[in-house]
C-alpha cells in the first residue's frame, strides 16, 4: 500500500483527490493539509506517509521549501509537487529542493495514479534541465550559490558540500533555502468565486 498525504490549500481539490484516492486500489489517503506549519509536521509525524502531493503554490506558504525540509526528513517520503503552473522553468528550483517529481494538475486519474506509482518505485518525475534554464537561474545567483547549485545537481548531499566548501551543513540548508526564493517562479494568485 502507498500511504499518500495531500497538502493543498483548496478543499474542493483536497476532497476530489481523497475520494479518487479511496477508490483506487493499492493506494490509500493518509491525511490532508492545507499546508500551515502548525498543521503539516503534526500530519506527517502521526501518518508517516510513503508519498506527499504537494501543492507547489500555498498563499501561506512556499511549496519548495517545504519540500526541501520534508525531504531532509529521515526517512524522507517521495514528495511530488503537484501544480497547475507546470513548466520546465520549475524543474530547476524542483530538483534543488529534491522532490522526487513534478505534476500538473490537469492529469487525469489514471495519469495520477500511474505517476505516484512510478514515483514510488524509485522514478523520478522532473522534467530535464535545459541549459537555458540553467543559465537564466545560475545567473541570479553569487559564486557560492552556483557552486551549491552545481554539486546538488551532480547529486551531492548536503554533508558533502558542507564538508567540500568547508562550512556546516546548516550553512549549506540556509543557502538552499535562499536560493530556492530567489528561484521561486511567481504564479498568478486567483480568488475562489
Amino acid at each position: 500500500m502507498i500511504r499518500v498525504v495531500i497538502v493543498d490549500d483548496h478543499p474542493a481539490l483536497r476532497a476530489g483527490l481523497r475520494a479518487v484516492l479511496d477508490a483506487e486500489p493499492g493506494i490509500v489517503f493518509a491525511g490532508e493539509s492545507t499546508g500551515e506549519e502548525e498543521h503539516i509536521w503534526p500530519l506527517l509525524n502521526r501518518s508517516r506517509p510513503d508519498f506527499v502531493l504537494l501543492d507547489y503554490h500555498l498563499p501561506r506558504g512556499d511549496g519548495l521549501q517545504l519540500c526541501y525540509r520534508i525531504k531532509t526528513d529521515v526517512p524522507a517520503p517521495r514528495v511530488v509537487l503537484f501544480t497547475a503552473y507546470a513548466s520546465p522553468t520549475l524543474a530547476l528550483p524542483a530538483l534543488l529542493a529534491r522532490a522526487d517529481g513534478v505534476l500538473d494538475k490537469g492529469l487525469g486519474a489514471r495519469e495520477l495514479f500511474e505517476a505516484i506509482r512510478r514515483v514510488h518505485g524509485g522514478e523520478r518525475l522532473v522534467p530535464p534541465v535545459s541549459r537555458t534554464v540553467l543559465e537564466e537561474g545560475v545567473g541570479k545567483l553569487d559564486s557560492e550559490e552556483r557552486a551549491i547549485v552545481g554539486m546538488l545537481l551532480d547529486g551531492a548531499s548536503d554533508r558533502e558540500v558542507a564538508d567540500t566548501l568547508r562550512i556546516q551543513p546548516r550553512d549549506v540548508r540556509h543557502s538552499v533555502r535562499r536560493i530556492l526564493s530567489t528561484l521561486r517562479l511567481e504564479v498568478p494568485v486567483t480568488t475562489a468565486g
